[in-house]
């Protein structure tokens, strides 16, 4: 399973930073994603379905991201836990470059646990656990 997670994060960066460009494949993002999803961060916590109104909120995310200068997003790490043959816990360690106006890039870093289950042979996100982006934003200087 582990080769098989790898390479989903490494399409999950290669979608975001396509959608970043301003290419947003809300299919080919959806298909990373299980039916249903499950969130946590200190905002709270939140149930969706990979349905319409999830691309449409990605591609806001997304629209965001751009206006406040995100000009790529590198993936740095994976971190496998396994909890049994379909399920683990990934720690997804990434790095958000930024720029503005007249200034060197911005990089900052952080991580995200995913949980994944693997199904039918393809492992897909169900859930996540991220930190406070908006205070990781305001201290960086970024919003």
């Amino acid at each position: 399973m582990e080769a098989q997670v790898r390479e989903l994060f490494g399409r999950y960066a290669e979608f975001f930073n396509h959608s970043l460009a301003g290419d947003v494949d809300d299919e080919g993002l959806s298909s990373l994603y299980a039916a249903e999803f499950i969130a946590a961060s200190p905002a709270g916590i939140m149930a969706g379905k990979n349905d319409a109104r999830f691309g449409k909120a990605m591609a806001q995310g997304y629209e965001r991201y751009r206006a406040i200068g995100t000009k790529e997003m590198r993936l740095r790490d994976v971190t496998l836990l396994p909890i049994d043959e379909h399920h683990c816990v990934a720690k997804v360690a990434w790095r958000a470059i930024y720029e503005k106006a007249g200034q060197p890039d911005h990089p900052v870093d952080f991580d995200v646990h995913y949980f994944v289950q693997k199904l039918n042979g393809k492992p897909k996100v169900f859930g996540w656990v991220s930190g406070d982006e908006e205070a990781l934003l305001k201290k960086e200087g970024i919003v």
